[in-house]
């Protein structure tokens, strides 16, 4: 099969849906398949690749990391992609590679596949703040339903994700398939290094969050989970793994609560040995976004054996729902705190956790969901 595959993201722009993208062009390539990818150029001279065509553009004014595609380079991709064959285009984002997309379709004669990786009802608020929630929840909710409307076919990551559409009214032919992981990638991690390299103590309490530095990652409600954490683990710390543009204001929550010793913040990891090991340099990891629509960095830790302690909410309620591995935590800083606590001073307990994790990791891997992307593009393909 050959595979047409279009994003307003990639990397080495760092986010979930380029991990999610990037994780599957290589499991459907292992399987033998062709995929090309359309995504942004940056000015971080990324590496070319022979199957990624890369489109200039200029950076989002209210999210500088993005790049807005030029669409005048967009129109001409027939003709770069002339000569060529494919099967389907799959797209991953609602912006102008939906509308590239959906052209580029018509051009071949081919069926689209969109993926609805982000849950905009919630993401928009925290990069648009100056309008109503109201208002912008109307808007994202009529703009996903005219999109899906457009497409052939439409990948859910998550049961969470399926519910949300389902209530905006969306029928369009569907299936829940999250990314799953490269357990390869998550194998093995040296976290007493990692320690030593910031300087902390080998019995200090720590906790670990990875992810984008982002608002809607309610990085905030894991620093107030610190400011109650302290006043019983005095010595916990919390690491934060990742860059993005709530990192300035976080700092400064950090700063007013008093928490500078209490919170360390390391900046972006490189995947191949830095990340695994800041994973497992936690006693624990700590996530409670309420956008998630997967939650990916969950099953990392869980492969590396790291106890998880979340909250339950949209696509992170997929994962924790079996409760192996992990320890749901109340939507509340006390509560949250508590449940930590719990975790952080029972080693018995952190051990049977751990050994859960890595058993339920198994079966979130790459190459089964995969299997599962490539029956939905037939079952597409034979519809259309």
């Amino acid at each position: 099969m050959n595979i047409l595959m279009i994003s307003d993201v990639y990397f080495p722009r760092v986010n979930g849906v380029s991990t999610s993208i990037m994780t599957l062009r290589r499991e459907l390539q292992a399987l033998g398949h062709q995929v090309t990818l359309v995504a942004p150029a940056y000015d971080q001279h990324e590496v070319a690749e022979a199957d990624i065509v890369r489109i200039p553009g200029r950076r989002v004014l209210l999210d500088p990391e993005d790049r807005m595609m030029s669409q005048h380079a967009l129109r001409q991709l027939a003709y770069t992609l002339a000569g060529q064959t494919f099967d389907l285009v799959h797209i991953h984002t609602p912006f102008f590679a939906h509308y590239a997309g959906l052209r580029l379709a018509r051009i071949f004669n081919i069926p689209t596949i969109e993926t609805y990786h982000t849950f905009f009802e919630e993401y928009l608020y925290h990069y648009i703040p100056f309008l109503p929630k109201g208002a912008l929840r109307y808007l994202a909710r009529h703009f996903s339903r005219r999109q899906c409307a457009q497409v052939n076919g439409l990948i859910l990551p998550s049961i969470a994700m399926d519910e949300a559409l389902t209530r905006y009214g969306v029928q369009a032919f569907s299936r829940i398939i999250p990314t799953g992981i490269e357990l390869a990638d998550f194998a093995g991690c040296d976290g007493a290094a990692f320690r030593r390299q910031h300087n902390i103590a080998a019995q200090r309490p720590v906790v670990v969050y990875v992810g984008r530095v982002a608002f809607e990652k309610n990085i905030g409600f894991l620093i107030e989970v610190m400011a109650e954490l302290r006043h019983t683990l005095p010595d916990a710390l919390l690491v934060i793994a990742g860059e993005g543009p709530a990192e300035a204001k976080l700092r400064k929550q950090v700063e007013q609560l008093g928490l500078a010793h209490h919170v360390l913040f390391v900046g972006y990891l490189e995947r191949g040995s830095e990340l695994p090991a800041c994973y497992c340099a936690g006693d624990a990891f700590v996530f409670a976004s309420r956008t998630e629509t997967q939650g990916l960095v969950l099953l990392e830790a869980m492969a590396l054996g790291v106890p998880v302690v979340s909250t339950a909410v949209m696509g992170t309620r997929d994962i924790l729902a079996a409760r192996q591995g992990c320890r749901v935590a109340e939507d509340n800083p006390q509560a949250f705190a508590a449940t930590l606590r719990e975790v952080l001073t029972d080693a018995p307990l952190r051990a049977r956790l751990s050994n859960e994790a890595k058993a339920h990791a198994l079966s979130w891997t790459a190459p089964q969901m995969a299997t599962r992307v490539l029956d939905f593009y037939r079952d597409v393909i034979t519809r259309y």
